[in-house]
């Protein structure tokens, strides 16, 4: 199978050595996406919730632009600052995953690129 990269000014763009996404067959492996809005490349300063409809906003946008979409997801990794925002999270996440949810882990780190408060990354099928 041939790797295929992901670009889109749609989403964030690579801020390191890495690719927005890989393409292998069917399947669709994203990198992290931080609440950076494509247009401006400002981050979303705003709180958990603005943030989350930013990072997630940008993920779907990512999978779009690669042929799929949140329908599509099989699995995202949610990497939050505060594991108390867990709750606002949710609410912001199932507005975009609405049913045949994809599986998830959701973690809580220390410290998360440009000090933002939500990372996600996913795997999907296209």
């Amino acid at each position: 199978m041939t790797k295929q990269i992901i670009s889109t000014d749609k989403a964030p763009q690579a801020i390191g050595p890495y690719s927005q996404a890989v393409r292998v067959g069917d399947m669709i492996y994203t990198s992290g996406m931080i609440p950076i809005i494509p247009e401006t490349g400002e981050l979303e300063t705003g709180d958990i919730k603005a943030q989350a409809k930013q990072a997630i906003g940008n993920l779907i946008a990512l999978l779009e632009a690669a042929g799929s979409g949140a329908d599509k997801v099989i699995k995202t990794t949610v990497f939050i600052k505060d594991m108390n925002d867990f709750a606002a999270v949710n609410e912001v996440y199932s507005t975009f995953f609405k049913e045949d949810c994809p599986a998830r882990s959701c973690v809580e780190v220390a410290r998360l690129p440009k000090d933002v408060l939500i990372e996600i990354e996913c795997v999907a099928t296209v």
